[in-house]
């Protein structure tokens, strides 16, 4: 397995200008054939930045994932395919005597990556700090570099 770097913008016409600016966002869409790829109108969601590194005993993975806590994860494996998922939703209300404000928020996020067969589900370790959701997935004995072998000649 490579390090693949792999760049997905879907909301980058939406972050960079008012959202309820309808004739500046309508000008400045991907229409065509690239519309069913733009995640504003398909429906999915930005995903979270992702590292792959591999070294000789094993891959280290890591994910960006800010605002969310350890409870907030589902990380399961299935099929030889590791799933991380995370659900965030927040509600804040304030009634006084004549108003109430209410504000709320909801964040979530899907990934999964089909692993190597060269990786040992089992012993497959995560661990978030500082948001960044870090793994580390062993290989197998098998799988792992040796130094190369010195033939002499006779």
């Amino acid at each position: 397995m490579s390090l693949v770097k792999f760049r997905k913008r879907p909301f980058r016409n939406l972050v960079t200008q008012d959202f309820f600016d309808i004739d500046n966002f309508f000008d400045n869409r991907r229409w065509g054939r690239n519309m069913l790829q733009d995640a504003f109108w398909n429906g999915k969601s930005a995903e979270p930045a992702l590292n792959i590194k591999e070294t000789d005993d094993n891959f280290e993975i890591e994910l960006a994932a800010p605002g969310f806590g350890k409870k907030d994860f589902n990380i399961t494996i299935d099929d030889g395919c590791l799933n991380i998922s995370a659900e965030k939703s927040k509600v804040k209300e304030e009634k006084e005597d004549n108003y109430t404000r209410r504000e709320f928020s909801y964040n979530s996020f899907e990934r999964s990556l089909q692993l190597p067969e060269s990786v040992k589900e089992e012993e497959i370790k995560a661990k978030y700090n500082d948001g960044i959701l870090s793994f580390k997935l062993a290989k197998k004995e098998e799988a792992k570099k040796r130094p190369p072998k010195v033939i002499e000649v006779a």
